[in-house]
Order: structure tokens, then sequence, then C-alpha cells
């Protein structure tokens, strides 16, 4: 019988928004990288963010709780589902709190040589819509919306270098909590292998938005580490900050 995999999770994101509402990576990274859980083994992801904008002095912050269940269906191929509890401090309007976006999505390895250490993958996301009441709230998007993100593995003497490429769709019930959005973007991060136990990354990536008639760009840098005590056992720190 497969066991399932406990990775607790403790994340610190600094000054960090507008990203996709995906399902987390490879913890506590936003780049994924090609890994499966293999045929029925059995992954549980538990985290914490917190998101803050400042503006014209003051802080506003929406704090994230995911929890993410992904199965093995295949040896390159899983299947996941993310739930989340968001509690929303605006600068000037009421806390609100609740359920957020749900997200279903899979993962597939495409593309694999051991011999090089190279993998290619590609992971869908289907992100269902909160309800009018909790998309008024600010805790989620009120319509379907999705993600579509290519992986890319490449083996190297230190550890690992992931890439991600992708496009996401996020899309509102009501035109004034925001306008539909698409957003394309890239990420890069080696990751070092210090020890048996810990791993240390880099993560910098870029994002283009298009909502309406507007356009944003956004990058990120994030510095994180992995402490595996155990193969059952992960705890991560990321710090995430635009730049």
């Amino acid at each position: 019988m497969k066991t399932i995999k406990h990775s607790l999770v403790q994340m610190a994101l600094l000054v960090f928004v507008g990203f996709p509402p995906s399902a987390f990576a490879l913890q506590p990274l936003i780049t994924d990288d090609t890994g499966t859980q293999g045929t029925g083994g059995n992954q549980l992801e538990a985290s914490y963010s917190a998101d803050r904008a400042r503006s014209a002095g003051q802080d506003s912050w929406v704090r994230t709780v995911p929890l993410v269940y992904t199965r093995g269906v295949l040896e390159n191929l899983d299947l996941f589902i993310d739930t989340r509890h968001v509690r929303v401090n605006p600068v000037d309007a009421k806390k609100q709190s609740g359920t957020g976006n749900s997200i279903m999505g899979a993962k597939w390895r495409f593309y694999e040589d051991e011999e090089r250490g190279f993998s290619l993958g590609v992971k869908p996301e289907i992100v269902l819509p909160v309800s009018s009441g909790r998309e008024d709230d600010g805790l989620g998007l009120g319509k379907t919306s999705g993600a579509l993100t290519f992986l890319f593995n490449q083996e190297v003497p230190f550890g690992t270098i992931l890439a991600n490429v992708g496009i996401a769709r996020e899309r509102y019930r009501n035109s004034d909590n925001g306008s539909n959005a698409t957003t394309t973007y890239f990420s890069l991060a080696p990751v070092w292998n210090v020890s048996e136990q810990w791993r240390l990354a880099l993560d910098l990536g870029v994002r283009f938005e298009r909502a309406g008639s507007s356009s944003t760009q956004r990058r990120f840098a994030e510095v994180g580490t992995v402490y595996q005590p155990s193969e059952d056992l992960e705890f991560a720190l990321g710090v995430i900050r635009l730049v």
C-alpha cells in the first residue's frame, strides 16, 4: 500500500500580488518541476501565504491557506485538487474570509531522457468559480478560469534547473470587481542540492497581463529553501518580492 506523503510547508510571501492562483509547485517555488508521484502514489501539501500590497503608505493583505492533494494515476501522470481558505484585509474596507477558488488539474511528464537528465511536462489547471457574494468580498474569481503551463527540467552537476512557460485566463462574474485578464508568464529556477536534507533555490520570473485595454508587466524574485528530515516530510520557506 502506498503511503501518503505529507509536505508541511511554512511560507512567507512578501509584496507578492497578481500571479496566477495555481496550485503550489515544487514547494516553496512558483516554478514547477516535472516530478510525479508514480502509480498509486499520494501527496498531501499544506501551506500558508501572506500577500501584501502597499499604497500611499498603507498595506492591504491577502492571506491564503491552501491544501493540495495529489494522486499518481500513472508513473508520469498526476491528478490534483487544491482547496483554500482566504482572508482579505483591505485598507479601506471590511475584512472578509472564506473559501476561495478550488483548482483541479493534472501534471503529465510526456518526455524524459534519463541519460541526459532532461524532461518535459505540461500542467493544465481549471479554476472553479466562487459565488457572486464571495467574489464581491474579494475571495476569488466568479467565473471558471484556468491555466496551461509547460514544464522543463534539466539536471546539472549542482542540482536541477527548472523552467516554466504558460498562459492563464482569469474571469470575473461582475466587471466591477475587475476586468477579465489573459496572462502569459515565464520563470526560471536553479535548485542547489546542498546536502541530502537541504536544498536552496533562486526563482526568477516575469508575467505579462492584458485586461481590457490595459497591459502590465511584473517581475518577481524568490529565494527559497527546503528541509527534508525524512522521505515523507518536508518543510519549506520562500521569500518573494516584486522587482
